[in-house]
């Protein structure tokens, strides 16, 4: 018995012995990497080249999440330096250069559009992936844009956000992206707080916010408008939809300064329209092995290429998502799940209208 007892305590010792080697290995591995990063940052910021120390701080910059990764090398004032942009002086959207010129089904065959993209299953979206040096996404082209509205609970703002899928399934909607920036303290915010105005079916919600520079609206004539400078122009340009973020990346069908569109790599988001009237939404996948994310300037020349002649960034990072026929077709860039943001574009299903 006593034997027994001594081979049970030997036993016991030896696992103990292995279990807190394996702790020390393990620590000793966490630190390694830790002590990697840290080194691999610092001669980031520190080393020789300006484009990947930009590239770095405007990356981690644009997430609440890790943006003190660069103030743990560099000062207040490099980093004002490095994301400062010249401001814009954009002009008021060009009604004029939108003319709604829809393709229409011949017979029960598929509908392709005036740029060879081809609507397979008629339902009026098609869906086209896109690519870059350092990023995956797809481009939702709406050929009728009276079915994009923004999705908004307007009694909620303030209190409680949603997931994208929410607002489609709220909205009856068959697709839907993410919409304009939210209050996000320390990465902690419930996505309920819209950072700009927020207009639904002409009423417009959170309007001391003001609009900024990157608020985008949809008038009564499903016209999409950029280079807002006042919560009056709501009115003036007769907006019904509407939220912001920014910036602005295409104006009357010429892209902004490359050095307004100065960024990091992110996901992204952005809603754009053609010269016909069909409504372009964007998402690009980010933060992942194989999709580092998107500049500013990325979206912008998408966006051209697929005929926008205005078209503005959304929301991005763990926010960038793309909703249709029932489920995600991009990978979230979140690592604790689906976010609750304040609101959505989504697109109703044909010959719907929400407000009357």
């Amino acid at each position: 018995m006593e034997k027994s007892e001594k081979a049970k305590g030997v036993v016991l010792r030896k696992t103990g012995k292995y279990i807190l080697r394996g702790l020390g290995v393990l620590f000793l591995t966490l630190f390694l990497i830790v002590l990697f990063l840290y080194f691999a940052m610092f001669m980031i910021c520190k080393g020789p080249s300006e484009a990947a120390r930009n590239l770095f701080v405007l990356s981690v910059r644009e997430t609440s999440a890790v943006g003190f990764l660069a103030d743990m090398f560099l000062s207040e004032e490099e980093i004002a330096a490095i994301e400062a942009r010249p401001a814009e002086d954009i002009q008021g959207t060009d009604t004029s250069l939108i003319e709604f010129n829809q393709p229409s089904a011949n017979g029960d065959g598929p509908v392709t559009d005036q740029w060879g993209y081809t609507d397979d299953d008629n339902d009026g979206i098609i869906i086209v992936p896109v690519a870059g040096e350092s990023y995956v996404g797809k481009m939702m082209i709406v050929l009728d844009p009276s079915r994009v509205v923004l999705g908004c609970v307007p009694g909620a703002l303030g209190g409680r956000g949603y997931t994208v899928e929410e607002f489609a399934i709220m909205n009856d909607a068959v697709a839907a992206i993410n919409g304009g920036g939210f209050a996000d303290p320390n990465g902690q915010g419930n996505g309920s707080m819209p950072n700009s105005a927020v207009v639904v079916d002409g009423k417009t919600y959170c309007g001391d916010i003001g609009v900024g520079p990157g608020f985008v609206g949809i008038d009564s004539d499903y016209i999409l408008h950029v280079g807002f400078t006042s919560t009056s122009q709501i009115e003036e340009w007769d907006i019904q939809q509407g939220t912001g973020y920014g910036p602005v990346l295409v104006s009357n069908g010429e892209a902004l300064d490359p050095d307004s569109l100065v960024s990091g790599l992110n996901p992204r988001t952005a809603i754009g329209q053609r010269s016909d009237g069909a409504i372009l939404l964007l998402v690009i996948e980010g933060r992942q092995a194989t999709s580092l994310g998107a500049t500013f300037q990325d979206e912008a020349d998408v966006m051209l290429e697929f005929g926008a002649v205005n078209a503005c960034n959304l929301d991005g990072g763990s926010s960038s998502l793309m909703w249709y026929n029932g489920e995600y077709i991009n990978n979230c860039a979140s690592v604790i799940g689906i976010r609750d943001i304040p609101t959505s574009f989504v697109v109703l299903k044909e010959g719907v209208r929400r407000n009357g």
